[in-house]
């Protein structure tokens, strides 16, 4: 690896499914929305739509989704739509034990930093996600017109912050998203839930430093 020896000075996470949860059937379920054909055709016309991922790249609005699929659901669903696409993400539901993971990074020196595909609202509510307050510096897909796993958002960040890439390691739930960070000479780390494992690769890294 290119960055084999380098010190690691800088942690870099995702924020769905790292530092929140990012389920969408468990979002439309807690809408109270129980019957499995009304949950498929939500999924379909909202987080499996080709629209959503244009939201998280800055280039089409909730706003406008909504009206592509009201029309396409039955009227007592609206209001869940509006819910759906404008506030899935509320109440947030931390990851457990990441926040906590966060601080002590932070107190150790390191620099905590935020690259995420999230839309312009990601501002609306950042604040109130623990451990949020520990971060240094931020790049969100919506507003630099760019996404994961491409290399533009992750030069983004070093060029923006002054980062050397392979003192940097990414965190992210989605492999390939990974793979991205780890293209441009940063370490890369596939979260699956688990923050003890997480703790462990970046303590023996610290250790061979």
């Amino acid at each position: 690896m290119a960055n084999q020896g380098m010190p690691l000075k800088n942690m870099v996470f995702d924020m769905g499914g790292v530092l929140i949860q990012y389920l969408p059937r468990h979002f439309i379920e807690r809408e109270g929305v129980t019957d499995p054909q009304e949950q498929e055709l939500l999924l379909k016309l909202i987080f499996h739509s080709k629209e959503w991922p244009l939201i998280d790249l800055g280039t089409f609005t909730e706003e406008q989704l909504e009206e592509i699929v009201r029309p396409q659901v039955p009227p007592r669903l609206h209001d869940t739509v509006h819910k759906l696409i404008f506030d899935y993400f509320l109440p947030l539901e931390p990851i457990p034990g990441m926040a906590d993971f966060i601080r002590e990074c932070k107190d150790k020196g390191m620099g905590i930093y935020l690259v995420s595909n999230a839309s312009l609202r990601q501002k609306t509510y950042w604040h109130t996600i623990p451990g949020s307050e520990c971060f240094d510096g931020e790049i969100v897909s919506a507003y630099e017109r760019c996404v994961k796993p491409g290399p533009e958002i992750f030069n983004l960040l070093l060029s923006r912050y002054g980062l050397n890439a392979g003192e940097c390691m990414f965190v992210d739930d989605l492999q390939p998203n990974v793979d991205g960070a780890m293209a441009v000479g940063m370490r890369g780390f596939h979260f699956t839930g688990d923050v003890a494992a997480l703790r462990r690769a970046v303590e023996e890294i610290l250790e061979q430093n």
